[in-house]
């Protein structure tokens, strides 16, 4: 039989009875990894026109880890290296599967401490990122933590589990800029996948982040109800003053992107990302705030204090598009 797979915008919450007196009291304190806290459930998305040097001096303000993109040119690996050295264990930095060798020089040669790593691949249920689990963490104590995806399955969330990752990153397609679902007609509806991977990384006791689709505090809501730990957001924090971007954003397997970084697009291969203009005329400390308090309205609609009680409490209703 076919599944039925869930958007964001296919789904509401049901209000529940509120005893809570103040939008003021919900805490958005939340199991960022395995051993780490975050103050709020937001992450910056790791996108070369998204974190740079002052978003992420918001983040680490407002009690979120700035996670540093994995694409700094050589003539930029310096503005890595201080922006790690002068957060270590309040950032992470981000690396693909492959090339392993040259994070551990950089870790190493360095003397770097960041959090840990954020293991970024498109599709991350697989060998090259099994093998890369295991072997940052045999190289690396158990402090240093490894968060691995993009997968969209609760099977993808157990073996990565089982591999020894910290945290998931649930999200294959749903970003403003991925054009993955349109190419190779893979992914998985956000809502749907969101929630079927929290009910195993919930089981593991591994944390959920929900990557992508997040066009303001109604899915930032949604997701955190349906069992993610956090949200991944990129447009809304490129769209900000402090967004490291000259007014575009762009994916990571966009045209754009790859002609910068690798001087075109591979051969046999087909971008899987697009590239649009995006105003800047936000700071990025109001933007989070706003979304925040969004967050807080809504959880004193379900009458809950953090957000392991607003998962508790959630009853979602699907709707048609008459709901709009």
């Amino acid at each position: 039989m076919m599944k039925t797979g869930l958007s964001y915008g296919d789904v509401c919450l049901v209000p529940k009875y509120n005893n809570v007196t103040s939008r003021s009291i919900p805490s958005f304190k939340t199991q960022a990894t395995k051993q780490s806290i975050m103050q709020i459930p937001i992450f910056a998305a790791n996108m070369d026109t998204v974190i740079g040097p002052r978003l992420a001096e918001v983040l680490v303000q407002l009690g979120s880890y700035p996670v540093f993109h994995r694409f700094y040119k050589e003539s930029k690996i310096g503005e890595l290296i201080d922006l790690v050295r002068k957060y270590e264990e309040k950032c992470y930095i981000s690396w693909g599967a492959s090339n392993l060798g040259e994070l551990f020089t950089l870790l190493n040669g360095n003397s770097l401490k960041p959090k840990g790593v954020f293991l970024d691949i498109a599709h991350g249920h697989s060998i090259m990122v099994e093998e890369a689990i295991k072997r940052i963490k045999c190289r690396y104590a158990e402090t240093f933590e490894v968060i691995a995806g993009n997968v969209c399955t609760p099977a993808a969330v157990m073996d990565l589990a089982h591999w020894g990752a910290d945290a998931v990153k649930v999200g294959i397609g749903p970003g403003s800029v991925c054009t993955t679902r349109n190419v190779t007609a893979f992914g998985s509806p956000q809502f749907t996948a969101v929630q079927e991977c929290a009910e195993i990384g919930k089981r593991l006791k591994v944390p959920i982040i929900a990557d992508g689709g997040i066009k303001g505090s109604r899915e930032i809501i949604l997701a955190l109800a349906a069992g993610a730990n956090t949200v991944m957001i990129g447009r809304l924090f490129a769209e900000t003053e402090e967004g490291n971007n000259d007014g575009h954003y762009r994916g990571q397997a966009s045209q754009s992107f790859q002609n910068d970084y690798f001087g075109g697009v591979k051969e046999g291969t087909v971008p899987e990302g697009t590239f649009k203009l995006v105003g800047k005329n936000v700071p990025a400390e109001k933007m989070t705030k706003e979304l925040l308090a969004g967050l807080a309205s809504g959880m004193t609609y379900c009458g809950a204090k953090t957000i392991a009680e607003l998962q508790e409490k959630a009853e979602f209703m699907r709707v048609t598009q008459s709901y709009w």
